[in-house]
């Protein structure tokens, strides 16, 4: 039944139910309750609130104003009582579920850096501390309070002493995450992550490790490239929280790298795509063993259904001396890059292939303008 009824109404009505009010009434008694901690109740919104009740027929005015100044009051009619007790008595036995904001901004706060979420949280935390301020003064000045009110009072502060210690103890916990030695290859290995876009250069790369899945065709319409990548991801981050929760050592998820091989490299100049053969990969710290990655593929495995779940290992990849560059742009523009690499670069320096083209995607394609994609180009060379 309470249905029937907005949170704002039931509150109104309950109020005129305790004896006849006008609007102002309301709005003095509202305040002085601290009744908006709990209920949204604008002072605009109770006149609206008073005309809906009194169109419904659940109150009525006392009687005629003496003059267009005068105010209002009104007073709960039968029906008006009757409807109020029967949804307060259901609203004492309903759950309210808890639907809090905060909790959507902690599902998008890996999208932030570190520092706007722990700011962000601190705010909340001295808004917090602020509110539970006034609601302990607003119950001081109306003591002694019967018991009805003294339990809206503790109900009040109990809510927001639980949000107040979440939000220290999530605040303690990031602190305590940014304290530790996290490990990011990007900064372990900078020279590897940080080419110059002008230049080749040339860099040795030692054994690194990686999770890997094989494939071939064309990754924009390949089925097995977003299955690959997506079976990549979600065993990368599996991972992470796993190595954090049970060996106490966090990392930052590399970048998605690709291996790119085929009969004749030429296709990777002239973008023929379908012939291309690939091994999609994330880095990996050195701790992460065989049975952590085949722990994370189980578990990924029963929350969704991804072929390319089985693929997913742990490899060593050992590519040596790589000449590399950094590509600004669209993946379709590294023709001109590709070329020169191959065709006058290496030649020019006594140089040949000597392993797969490599690819370090640096940008998220989500949320990066095609023109500024930053893409590693790297090829593993030896003396021709």
């Amino acid at each position: 039944m309470s249905a029937t009824l907005t949170d704002g109404e039931l509150t109104v009505l309950g109020l005129l139910a305790e004896q006849p009010r006008h609007g102002y009434d309301l709005e003095k008694v509202i305040e002085q309750r601290g009744i908006r901690a709990w209920t949204a109740l604008g002072f605009s919104s109770i006149y609206y609130v008073l005309d809906k009740l009194a169109r419904r027929g659940l109150i009525e005015a006392t009687g005629a104003p003496a003059s267009a100044k005068a105010r209002t009051t009104f007073r709960v009619t039968a029906a008006g009582s009757d409807l109020c007790a029967a949804a307060t008595r259901e609203a004492l036995a309903a759950l309210t579920p808890v639907r809090a904001r905060v909790l959507i901004a902690m599902a998008n706060s890996p999208g932030l850096p570190e520092a706007d979420v722990t700011t962000g949280l601190a705010q909340r935390a001295e808004a917090l501390r602020e509110q539970l301020k006034d609601v302990r003064a607003a119950r001081s000045g109306q003591e002694p309070l019967p018991s009805a009110a003294s339990a809206i009072f503790d109900y009040s502060e109990a809510m927001l002493n639980a949000d107040l210690t979440w939000t220290e103890t999530t605040l303690g916990a990031l602190a305590e995450e940014a304290a530790m030695d996290k490990y990011d290859i990007k900064k372990a290995h900078k020279p590897l992550y940080s080419p110059s876009a002008k230049d080749f250069t040339v860099v040795d790369v030692p054994e690194l490790r990686y999770l890997a899945v094989d494939g071939a065709g064309d990754p924009n319409t390949s089925a097995a490239y977003v299955n690959a990548v997506e079976a990549l991801y979600g065993v990368a981050y599996t991972l992470k929280f796993a190595s954090k929760k049970t060996l106490g050592r966090d990392f930052v998820v590399g970048p998605l790298e690709g291996l790119w091989r085929a009969d004749d490299p030429a296709v990777f100049a002239a973008r023929r795509k379908q012939l291309w053969e690939w091994t999609m990969l994330i880095s990996q710290p050195d701790w992460i063993t065989d049975d952590m990655v085949q722990a994370a593929v189980d578990e990924v495995s029963r929350k969704k259904d991804n072929p390319a779940l089985e693929s997913v290992k742990l490899r060593t990849l050992a590519e040596g001396t790589c000449v590399q560059i950094l590509h600004v742009g669209s993946y379709d523009d590294e023709t001109p890059t590709l070329d020169r690499l191959h065709h006058q670069y290496l030649p020019e320096n006594g140089l040949t292939f000597n392993g797969d083209h490599h690819e370090i995607y640096l940008s998220d394609p989500r949320r990066t303008a095609s023109a500024k994609l930053k893409t590693i180009l790297r090829q593993p060379v030896r003396p021709s």
